[in-house]
Order: structure tokens, then C-alpha cells, then sequence
């Protein structure tokens, strides 16, 4: 029997590009769609064996997504995929849940292959990557009382670093230099007593700064 396949991408070429990638591998795609309240409907109504998601999508909720859909389907695999092959990526898809994550600099081999494992209930992690959370996964919870100690700046910062992106694209987001950016980075750091990226990542994560 067919895998079942959910696509959710905001790029109709990238999807229709999947589709024809998967032709004859036994994965069927039973919906493509763009948005992440559209891939809430359409696990409802299709019942994906697995969902594949771009891990920007244009309504900028793939947190919401994910977190609702584990919700209403608990066992159901979900399998990220993203341009950013980096330590910050990797701990914000496994505090998602995310059954794996692929790089979209990837193979359709690795695709398929990845696609297949996660529907056998096993998950899509490798070690290497795990290994470059380097213990952020034990950050500190610092309770409720931590945003008295960041500026807002400080918590626009942090935001931009949760979506894996570059100082320079924190920069130009906020209209500020890469030298500022990196200073509030070294502020917030010593004030959290965390030792890099990663774990400030894992922090925000888990202290609910993001929504």
C-alpha cells in the first residue's frame, strides 16, 4: 500500500517538484498545500500516513502548525525540511517535535528514504546532529521572571536567532548593524549565563518566546 504524503511548501514549483520526484517510489501525495492552517485541514481530511513541511512557511506559523496538529494526531510523523543546516535549526525542530528533519540541499534519495523512515514510527535524527546541540537541551529554565532582564530590543534579537537566520539577516530585519546585532548577542548571553546560539535557542524555546 501507498505512503500517504502530505506536502505543505508556499512554493507551488518546489511542491509540484516533490510530486514528480516521488512518482513511482510508493509515496503518494494526497494534498499539496501552501499555508499552515490549510495543512491543519488537510491532515483532517486526508489522513496523511506523514506530512513534509518547509520549515518557513509564508504565514509564518509552522510553530502553530505543528503544535496543533500534534494535538489532533499525536502519532502522526512530521518531517521538516529547510534551507539552514545549522546547530539553532536542529534544536528548534526537535522542541517542535519534529520527527526528523532534511536538508533542502538534500538528495531524492535522502527524501525518499527519510520519508519511509519516519512512517515506520522511527525517528530521522542522526546522531551528528543531535551532537551539535552540545548539551543546549539542558539549558536552564529561568522562570517567569526573565523578561525584566532583556531589553526589547534584546527579545527582537533572540526571535530572529530561534529562526536560524544569519546575524547579517538580523541585522538588516531590524535596520541595524552586524556589529550591534553581535553585541546584543554577547549581552544576553552573559545576562542568561548561556554559552552560545544554540542554547539561547533551546532558552527562548522552552521560556515561551515565541508564539
Amino acid at each position: 500500500m501507498a505512503i500517504k504524503l502530505l506536502i505543505v511548501d508556499g512554493h507551488p514549483i518546489v511542491r509540484a517538484g516533490i510530486k514528480k520526484m516521488l512518482t513511482g517510489t510508493g509515496i503518494k501525495v494526497v494534498a499539496d498545500v501552501s499555508t499552515g492552517s490549510d495543512a491543519i485541514q488537510s491532515v483532517r481530511k486526508r489522513k496523511p500516513d506523514v506530512v513534509l513541511m518547509d520549515f518557513r512557511l509564508p504565514d509564518d506559523n509552522t510553530l502553530a502548525t505543528l503544535g496543533r496538529i500534534r494535538l489532533n494526531e499525536p502519532e502522526l510523523p512530521l518531517l521538516l525540511y529547510s534551507g539552514h543546516d545549522n546547530p539553532v535549526w536542529i534544536a528548534r525542530a526537535v522542541a517542535l517535535g519534529a520527527s526528523g528533519c532534511l536538508s533542502k540541499t538534500g538528495t531524492p534519495k535522502e527524501l525518499i528514504a527519510g520519508i519511509k523512515t519516519v512512517v515506520k514510527g522511527e525517528d530521522l535524527w542522526t546522531q551528528t546532529g543531535l551532537r551539535k546541540l552540545s548539551g543546549a537541551l539542558v539549558a536552564p529554565r529561568l522562570g517567569v521572571q526573565w523578561e525584566f532582564s532583556l531589553t526589547q530590543r534584546e527579545i527582537q534579537v533572540v526571535q530572529q536567532i530561534i529562526l536560524g537566520v544569519t546575524n547579517q539577516q538580523i541585522a538588516d530585519e531590524l535596520e541595524i548593524s552586524d556589529e550591534t546585532v553581535k553585541e546584543h548577542i554577547q549581552h544576553v548571553l552573559r545576562k542568561l549565563g548561556l554559552k552560545d546560539r544554540t542554547q539561547l535557542a533551546v532558552w527562548a524555546l522552552r521560556n515561551g518566546l515565541v508564539e
